[in-house]
């Protein structure tokens, strides 16, 4: 063994994530670590405690994609464990292991056991949280992200994900509560404001939550999602102006944001210029073959234009691929209206 494992197992059993991550780097610049994922791994667990999450990917990417790296490690953390029975912290590390790497049911008894065996840490909860939301089983991460809040009331992360599970939930109210401790706690959290934003919303309170959102491309103007969102606020209060400008800077930011591309579709179908709606719904179905805004935005046109079958075979697909009930039904109604039947 060498003394660059051995420093980083003694880290890992004491907790001490900083020092893990220096004794990681220096194994990775190693020759005998330079190619060993285990290194890069130890650092995927502190940047995954720290709350640093795009490294975190970055570093998972090159330890626990290819078979043979994540049979590696998973011999590691194993054999760590093994030898640490009583050790929550292998318990945590063997938790992330499992979750990174496919195997997220089986992290659950170990991220159990680490939350017994460290029962003043939040992050054993918050682990479990994730899995469970993954899960679909919103009652279970509630409890555990609320657990983690309790033990660390200045976890943003925690607090963030908390709020996503009750909005997902449809409690609004709860959900604002939590996005608005993270602005306070992270105020440069693009993610953070934008969150509140959508929650307001759904709630109705369209000016405050246009206030979020314009906070939010203030700390990261390239997110193409925020400027989609905040397009469509400004359709639905009527500013068309603003709202074709907001889709237009989602597309500066992502060329390939086909929902932009349905949108800017039908503001121009609204002022009756056919031919630029058709382009924008072609790009958009470039992007995304199944995009049921574009077809329906063709099927318009089509039966604008008098061609009937076309329009059908364009509301068909639409149909196929809505996921919206109301949508469905107000295509169906169309189709009725017209004396046509939709399949």
């Amino acid at each position: 063994m060498s003394t660059y494992q051995q420093q980083c197992e003694t880290a890992i059993v004491a907790g001490a994530w900083d020092t893990l991550f220096v004794e990681s780097m220096a194994w990775s610049r190693d020759p005998d670590g330079a190619k060993d994922p285990r290194p890069l791994f130890a650092r995927n667990v502190v940047y995954l405690m720290q709350g640093r999450f795009a490294d975190a990917w970055k570093a998972h990417a090159l330890c626990l994609e290819a078979e043979m790296d994540i049979v590696a490690v998973g011999a590691w953390v194993k054999d760590l464990l093994d030898l640490h029975r009583d050790n929550g912290y292998c318990y945590l590390v063997m938790g992330i292991f499992l979750a990174q790497s496919g195997q997220s049911e089986q992290s659950m008894r170990p991220y159990s056991d680490a939350a017994r065996l460290l029962p003043q840490s939040a992050h054993p909860h918050y682990f479990l949280g994730q899995i469970h939301e993954r899960a679909g089983h919103l009652e279970m991460a509630i409890k555990e992200y609320r657990e983690a809040v309790r033990l660390a009331p200045e976890f943003a992360p925690a607090r963030m994900n908390l709020g996503v599970a009750y909005q997902d939930q449809g409690r609004l109210e709860m959900a604002i509560k939590e996005y608005r401790e993270v602005v306070r706690l992270s105020p440069s959290d693009s993610a953070a404001h934008s969150n509140l934003a959508c929650a307001l919303a759904e709630q109705g309170k369209l000016e405050p939550a246009v206030q979020s959102y314009k906070t939010a491309l203030k700390l990261n103007s390239q997110d193409a999602e925020v400027h989609f969102a905040l397009g469509g606020l400004y359709e639905m209060r009527g500013r068309l102006d603003l709202a074709q400008k907001s889709y237009q800077d989602a597309l500066n930011a992502d060329p390939d944001f086909g929902d932009a591309h349905s949108a800017l579709g039908w503001l121009a179908l609204g002022k009756h210029r056919l031919q630029e709606a058709t382009d924008m719904f072609n790009r958009a179905l470039k992007c995304n073959e199944e995009d049921a805004r574009a077809y329906h935005g063709i099927a318009e046109i089509y039966a604008l234009r008098g061609k009937h079958q076309s329009a059908m075979d364009n509301y068909t697909k639409a149909l196929k691929y809505y996921r919206d009930p109301e949508k469905k039904n107000q295509i169906m109604n169309q189709l009725f209206q017209q004396g046509q039947v939709g399949d």
